[in-house]
């Protein structure tokens, strides 16, 4: 593994942690330690917590999960480096973008934040980096 994916499945991992962590609280119905920083309960109660039953964190610890998956067989199966590697810049896109969304959400719509919710969107952010990096300079696409 290089640097950039040893980097991108070390922030996979937190963001995992983070958003399992915010997916037990919403199933369990428990308080969030926010530490007094924004309101973690306001914006894991609300309406935007769940899509469908499911909540926003799950689909968020799913997609860490993933990215760590793709890394390790962008690293490890040759064959599929291509193919991971745009999977990953797909897959982080689409959670930046719905990132960006959730942070609209908790800043205009209720008026909270949940730094929970920040890191994650700050996590995917480096990750989408980190991807875009790959694909310019080490994919086999630039040849």
């Amino acid at each position: 593994m290089n640097r950039r994916q040893r980097a991108i499945g070390l922030l996979a991992a937190l963001g995992s942690i983070d958003a399992l962590y915010l997916t037990w609280i919403k199933i369990a119905g428990g308080k969030a330690a926010c530490a007094g920083v924004g309101d973690c309960e306001a914006v894991n109660a609300s309406a935007y917590s769940e899509i469908a039953g499911m909540p926003v964190a799950a689909l968020g610890a799913t997609m860490y999960l993933l990215i760590g998956v793709l890394i390790w067989l962008e690293a490890h199966r040759p064959a599929l480096t291509e193919w991971a590697q745009l999977a990953v810049f797909g897959l982080t896109l689409l959670g930046l973008v719905f990132s960006g969304w959730l942070t609209y959400v908790e800043i205009e719509i209720l008026r909270e934040i949940c730094p929970y919710c920040i890191v994650s969107a700050v996590l995917v952010g480096a990750i989408f980096l980190l991807s875009v990096i790959g694909l310019l300079h080490e994919s086999p696409l630039r040849d």
